[in-house]
């Protein structure tokens, strides 16, 4: 038996039985699910690859239309939302791994057809559907980790999951702009879906004996005598919508930095990121490492909610030192410690939910979570840029940055000593 497997072995009470030497951690579950995120996160961001291509406009019989070409990532994001939170139930319902299967064959069809239109209207359309079929993902990740691990490797193993998004980012345009350039924008969806072939082989294969079982954990032990039950008490449950709205806070960073970084290092710092586009990438760098560290030392602690606060609270004084500072690499290295200090609480928010919500409905209360959040972040963009075409002051963006995470940190608050 390998280390890990010992050690799981030898967890605590907590999850006494859950990992044993017959039943040893499959540390294989959060992996496939990384590839899982990874895949879903090209397909996501393909698109916007595209955008200025000119066969691409002119097969979609437009010019370069900003409204019409931002339209299709926005229904995107609408719809995922939407899917997130009213259709991730299911999970509760339909064993994770058959339905992670059913929306990966949909992922499939949907990118193929989206390579063989010409129409805008149908790639619109077809955009809807991708959000609607990838918008339970989340929830139905966080299930089956909560389902197949105990509490105190909880953290590391979202973290590994996780780990898909930003290195999507890192991956997917770079790959999209390569297919684009040598085959055509049409190559761009066909390889996707391509690509979701092998790994629909292995989720078959490799996740083909997990059982739809409860948790192991504190909340695994309250005994609701039915699904309608626990469901009524996550409805009640006060905790949850602290950290759903905590959520929010945790995702507009995310989405406003993402939104916003290049523009405001040139615009708002005079940084030339055609000399040195690396500067760019360094707090994504930055922030895949705070989750892989954050997930580490918060699952040896256990101590969720005060490791999410401390996570927020040093996200937000990192933009504020950044609103000070005019060297490049001054402003980088800060933007780079608060994107870290904000990956450290990622994989946590999510262990953090598992331990206040009823087990029975985790991939209900992952979906409400995972929409809410990602409804309300995804403006961030836009009020951001509002703010700051009517102050004339690229600080104002980010200054609305560092207000969310205070927001965020006083909402924790009341739960920092329970969780």
């Amino acid at each position: 038996m390998s280390s890990l497997d010992h050690n799981a072995a030898a967890s605590p009470a907590g999850s006494a039985g859950f990992c044993t030497a017959a039943n040893p951690v499959k540390w294989h579950i959060p992996l496939i699910l990384l590839a899982c995120v990874l895949l879903a996160f090209f397909d996501k961001i393909s698109i916007a690859a595209l955008f200025s291509d000119s066969h691409f406009q002119q097969s979609m019989g437009m010019h370069f239309d900003t409204t019409r070409l931002g339209l299709l990532m926005s229904a995107f994001l609408l719809s995922y939302g939407f899917s997130s939170i009213f259709l991730s139930a299911l999970g509760d319902r339909i064993q994770p791994p058959r339905l992670l299967l059913g929306m990966m064959l949909s992922w499939c069809v949907l990118m193929t057809l989206m390579g063989l239109t010409r129409d805008y209207g149908v790639m619109l359309a077809l955009r809807v559907l991708l959000g609607i079929a990838e918008g339970p993902l989340f929830p139905l990740a966080f299930t089956i980790v909560r389902q197949h691990f105990p509490q105190h490797l909880q953290a590391r193993a979202t973290m590994l999951w996780l780990l898909g998004t930003p290195l999507g980012a890192a991956l997917g345009f770079p790959l999209s702009l390569f297919i684009l350039s040598r085959f055509g924008w049409q190559f761009t969806f066909f390889f996707m879906a391509l690509l979701t072939l092998p790994l629909l082989l292995l989720v078959q294969i490799s996740f083909r004996h997990l059982r739809h079982r409860l948790p192991i954990g504190p909340s695994a032990t309250q005994n609701y005598p039915s699904r309608g039950a626990a469901r009524r008490a996550l409805w009640r449950n006060r905790h949850f919508w602290l950290i759903c709205l905590f959520n929010i806070a945790f995702l507009t960073y995310l989405w406003g930095i993402n939104g916003w970084l290049p523009s405001y290092l040139i615009e708002g710092k005079g940084i030339d990121l055609r000399h040195a586009g690396w500067l760019a990438s360094m707090p994504f760098v930055g922030m895949l490492l705070g989750e892989v560290l954050g997930a580490w030392l918060a699952d040896r602690s256990d101590r969720r909610a005060l490791t999410c606060f401390i996570s927020m609270a040093g996200a937000g004084l990192g933009l504020l030192a950044v609103l000070h500072l005019q060297a490049s690499w001054q402003v980088v290295l800060c933007f780079s410690a608060s994107a870290f200090l904000w990956g450290a609480g990622a994989p946590n928010v999510f262990a953090l939910l598992a331990k206040a919500t009823p087990a029975r409905v985790s991939a209900t209360a992952g979906g409400v979570f995972n929409g809410v959040g990602n409804f309300a972040g995804a403006l961030a963009p836009l009020v951001m840029g509002a703010l700051i075409a009517f102050t004339g002051e690229m600080n104002t963006g980010l200054i609305f940055l560092v207000v969310m995470a205070t927001l965020g940190c006083l909402l924790l608050l009341p739960i920092l000593k329970r969780y």
